[in-house]
């Protein structure tokens, strides 16, 4: 129970709280995390306070946006090693969520995770961004998407803002400086159907992390153009 503290901490910050289950399911994951890294590259994060602190209690941390608790359904693009969706699940248990990866061995490694911890209501997609909101299934069906990708806003919401419902949100984790990718990214999320809403900061407890939520309402339904084919965003950001 090394760590049970500071993440029963983190709960109730955001209003969420912690037992001995969800804290278990927490150290079977980063265990799990550990294991596979050394044949998938998950994360460059491998010591057990560093994982509990700039991974998990990181993801806890988005429902320092209280609306997102809210959600019935979310869909986590560009996962990696489950952050922050697995999190949020294993938080926020009667959620539906959807982790999207485009690497398969990642999906394999989120796959153990969901059986060996027993998490249900939880579906993983192998593909691109792209290609998946363009189905009618998933376009606009969610009431919010996440995602603490590495990409700038520009990108990210062309890759997020399709998945979501008129209504919802999508919720960007971003570093400490966010102001430029907020003035360059402005008009690419207006086009989307989006509106930024707010900027939310967080810190990160017993550290000096901190980090922000940049909270984009979907105002309008997202144009049928986007996104555009896959690669398209990242080497042609809209402006």
């Amino acid at each position: 129970m090394e760590y049970f503290d500071i993440m029963n901490s983190a709960c109730s910050d955001v209003g969420l709280s912690m037992d001995n289950k969800i804290y278990e399911k927490f150290i079977d994951y980063k265990e799990l995390i550990k294991f596979w890294n050394e044949k998938v590259n998950l994360t460059a994060i491998i010591d057990d306070e560093q994982i509990i602190k700039k991974h998990f209690i990181d993801c806890i941390k988005i429902f320092k946006f209280s609306p997102l608790k809210e959600a019935k359904s979310i869909i986590d693009v560009g996962t990696g090693a489950g952050f922050p969706g697995i999190p949020i699940k294993i938080v926020k248990p009667d959620v539906n969520m959807i982790l999207l990866d485009s690497l398969n061995k990642r999906i394999n490694f989120l796959n153990e995770v969901i059986n060996k911890i027993d998490l249900k209501n939880i579906t993983t997609i192998h593909g691109r961004a792209e290609d998946f909101s363009r189905k009618s299934e998933y376009r606009e069906k969610c009431d919010a998407a996440v995602s603490r990708a590495v990409a700038n806003l520009a990108v990210l919401s062309e890759l997020c803002i399709p998945y979501v419902r008129v209504g919802g949100y999508f919720v960007a984790m971003k570093g400490p400086s966010v102001d430029d990718e907020i003035k360059e990214g402005k008009n690419a999320v207006s086009i989307l159907g989006g509106k930024i809403e707010d900027i939310v900061k967080i810190e990160i407890e017993n550290s000096d992390l901190n980090h922000n939520l940049v909270i984009i309402k979907k105002v309008k339904e997202t144009p049928k153009v986007y996104p555009r084919k896959a690669g398209t965003a990242a080497k042609k950001p809209l402006k």
